[in-house]
């Protein structure tokens, strides 16, 4: 199996690959991960840290061919392969590719993989590790370059199906994610879907559907919209300007971060461009979407918009559409006449998926 993971500078992909290599080695699986930038400085010790970017265009196309020729030698000896690279680069060149097509060509991956993060996680990273100019827009048009260029990319070299977009997680490591996308590929692929913004302020209905995802995630390759969810960005953000408030404290990867108020409700525009789009392009890699619906006060289901309109694009995908419909009142037609089918529990659920044959017994 061979994977290409890209991501923009500040997700942090060589910590996160090297987990995916000791959990593969726990299941058995030798994974040998690549680090290109780390073997392009390596190739060049006479660049400093962090500097690489500014070297001229065409020595820095000549390092990056040389280090993934030796990729390309060395990957003959190795079954399981990761390569940790970038799609694009946008920097004093402007924007350019941080591949070669040839190369991409023979190395032949299986699986393209975009890793994405929380804006605030990657700003963080940026401020500590890299000696980067950059505001929260760039962080947002970087994360969509990189997203569409390896998209591009594996669709052209390899078809449509090789693309998956993961995110690293606000609750759980994903590293598990791609571990089963390499290695238990018979696993379906499963959207989960669930209430988030107008159920933040209920524990109750907060730790039932965290108690679903955990059910579900047991069995399937689950994608989870809550893992990147700027939305929570931007409703702090809004709530501080209407208190006259220019900062706001957000809790972010390795600690809480301050952020100017006026920055986060500059990109309120691209968190939810980009919610729209990366929710539907979750369910698009998935074989089917599981949504909880939980009760409200008075037997009122907490539906919301956001997750009719995933199972409706979800049906119009030709998708299995299932439905846990844990609430007192009975689901409209809307939810009945698209779902394939409904359940009253998530246990009742992972029973009908055993009977079906998509888990174990």
């Amino acid at each position: 199996m061979r994977v290409i993971v890209t991501g923009q500078v500040g997700v942090d992909k060589g910590p996160y690959l090297e987990h995916l290599a000791e959990i593969a080695r726990q299941d058995h699986h030798e994974v040998k991960v690549f680090h290109v930038g780390q073997m392009m400085y390596e190739e060049a010790p006479d660049v400093p840290p962090g500097r690489i970017l500014n070297l001229p265009i065409t020595r820095l196309t000549t390092l990056r061919r040389a280090v993934f020729k030796e990729i390309l030698r060395q990957s003959q000896n190795h079954e399981h392969i990761v390569v940790n690279t970038h799609a694009t680069f946008r920097w004093r060149h402007g924007l350019f590719a941080a591949f070669d097509f040839d190369q991409i060509t023979a190395f032949n991956a299986d699986l393209y993989i975009t890793l994405v993060d929380n804006a605030e996680s990657v700003h963080q990273r940026l401020a500590r590790d890299h000696d980067i100019e950059h505001t929260l827009k760039d962080i947002m048009v970087w994360r969509e370059e990189e997203l569409l260029a390896t998209e591009i990319l594996a669709n052209i070299a390899k078809g449509y199906g090789h693309f998956y977009m993961i995110s690293r997680g606000r609750s759980i490591l994903t590293a598990p994610t791609i571990h089963r996308l390499m290695f238990e590929p018979q696993r379906k692929r499963v959207y989960l879907s669930f209430p988030m913004s107008h159920v933040m302020e209920l524990p109750n209905t907060l730790a039932e559907i965290e108690s679903f995802k955990t059910a579900v995630h047991q069995h399937f390759t689950c994608f989870d919209p809550g893992d990147v969810d700027e939305y929570l960005l931007y409703i702090a953000a809004d709530r501080a300007e209407q208190q006259g408030k220019t900062t706001i404290d957000v809790q972010a990867a390795d600690g809480p971060i301050t952020l100017k108020t006026a920055d986060v409700l500059q990109i309120s525009g691209d968190i939810m461009g980009q919610i729209y789009a990366r929710d539907f392009k979750m369910i698009d890699q998935s074989d089917m979407i599981i949504s909880l619906i939980p009760e409200l006060a008075q037997g009122r289901p907490a539906l919301s918009s956001g997750v009719e309109r995933e199972l409706h694009h979800a049906y119009e995908g030709g998708k299995e559409v299932y439905v846990v419909w844990a609430c007192k009142a009975s689901p409209s037609p809307f939810i009945t006449e698209t779902a394939t089918r409904v359940f009253r529990t998530t246990a009742e659920a992972i029973e009908y998926f055993k009977s079906k044959g998509y888990i174990g017994h």
